[in-house]
């Protein structure tokens, strides 16, 4: 009898959440792996029309332009053809500059990485908490904004990476009006542009992100 008075029920299984695991992970995971899927498949497209550096850098093909408008048509026929070589120019233009101030490319990786963990790839629920504050969607926006803003325009990253465009741009421009162009850039079909192939992954990444959030951000 004594036994049985002291003996203690049994207690029922609990399950608890693994220490580390994050509930709101899981809901930025799709938009992560749809980012970096659209970003793979942009970046294979615009590359399969990437031209043999032996044409960009054809030497028998360079002439001195006879007038500017001479210039003006070789370069307008030079673009789409020379499209994505072009475009690397400036963006090789573009990283030189980076990687030589590495104080401004560390506030942009920075600046980024804002914005992809506290907007872009968070989910909307729970709501972000800093410092033991909640903020909300339009003042999380907000301040992004705002701090991009300050880093471009208010230091030298901003004239950095205009300095950086504009060399790119200024040997895009003399290549073009130098290159001579050939009967085969008037034969092939028109085709999307460069930057339209590379950052079309961009709307479809804020499409998934939209779609994922609820109808509170959007």
């Amino acid at each position: 009898m004594a036994t049985a008075a002291t003996q203690v029920p049994s207690a029922l299984p609990i399950t608890t959440p693994a220490a580390g695991t994050d509930p709101a992970a899981p809901a930025a995971t799709p938009a992560i792996r749809n980012f970096i899927t659209r970003l793979t498949d942009s970046v294979r497209r615009s590359t399969s029309d990437l031209r043999p550096i032996t044409e960009l850098m054809d030497r028998s093909a360079f002439a001195r332009p006879d007038s500017l408008s001479d210039a003006t048509s070789r370069l307008r026929k030079n673009l789409p053809y020379f499209r994505v070589n072009y475009t690397a120019v400036v963006g090789i233009s573009l990283a030189l500059s980076l990687v030589t101030h590495p104080i401004s490319l560390f506030l942009l990786l920075a600046l980024l990485a804002a914005w992809s963990f506290l907007y872009l790839f968070r989910p909307a629920d729970p709501p972000l908490v800093l410092f033991g504050r909640t903020f909300s969607d339009k003042e999380t926006l907000g301040s992004l904004v705002l701090v991009s803003i300050i880093v471009i325009f208010m230091t030298s990253i901003g004239s950095l990476i205009i300095s950086a465009i504009t060399v790119g741009a200024a040997l895009v421009c003399i290549h073009g009006a130098f290159r001579v162009p050939e009967d085969l850039f008037l034969d092939e079909p028109d085709q999307p542009g460069a930057a339209a192939g590379l950052l079309s992954f961009l709307g479809g990444a804020a499409s998934s992100v939209a779609a994922q959030a609820p109808a509170g951000r959007v």
